[in-house]
């Protein structure tokens, strides 16, 4: 699937872990709380990867470091969200918990009907389908009228640097010595990301 509807996908996933997760007091079943949760995560597993492609190809250049930035700052958003909602005076009470767990599928519904309304990625439509004029269309529709030959010919030269790239398996890139010190400060920043006490604050 391409970005747009690979994410709508996603949001099914998640909706239908949210319904599961609403109703699963109702049918008195901690195994439907699992399977809701275990389905959400791998629903959030997929979006935390598609959604910031996603909203980095559909923004014009100048914009595309601020546009990837916002996604760091609605997932701490996201988290604040949820402990505030989470309190027992609002909904971690014993009769709520359900609609707390629930109240997750919100975000996955505005996004599944908002969605079909947005465009294609301009770079996938020039890219991987080949075809100029719907990406044309595509970014007329992003970005307004104008000339936007510029940003077509930096797409191509992506397009091009791509080709000549050769693609890495994780096992390959763990045994890529070239790629060692890269693959430290990674796995640094993410281990200590989950240390850092940011869900506290």
């Amino acid at each position: 699937f391409f970005r747009k509807k690979c994410q709508i996908c996603t949001n099914l996933i998640m909706l239908v872990a949210a319904l599961i997760m609403a109703f699963s007091k109702t049918a008195k079943s901690f195994e439907m709380i699992l399977v809701g949760r275990f389905l959400y995560g791998i629903g959030a597993g997929f979006s935390l990867n598609i959604h910031p492609q996603y909203v980095g190809e559909i923004s014009p250049k100048k914009l595309r470091g601020f546009t990837n930035s916002t996604v760091s700052v609605f997932l701490t958003l996201g988290k604040l969200t949820g402990q505030i909602i989470g309190l027992r005076e609002i909904l971690g009470s014993e009769a709520l918990w359900p609609w707390l767990l629930a109240s997750s599928g919100l975000s996955a519904l505005v996004q599944l009907v908002s969605l079909p309304f947005f465009p294609d990625s301009p770079s996938y439509l020039l890219v991987q389908k080949g075809n100029e004029e719907a990406c044309r269309k595509a970014i007329r529709k992003l970005w307004g009228e104008g000339d936007h030959q510029a940003e077509i010919d930096d797409i191509m030269k992506e397009k091009g640097a791509a080709a000549s790239t050769k693609t890495l398996r994780v096992l390959e890139v763990i045994k890529e010595r070239s790629l060692r010190w890269q693959l430290y400060i990674l796995m640094t920043v993410m281990t200590t990301l989950q240390l850092c006490g940011i869900n506290a604050v």
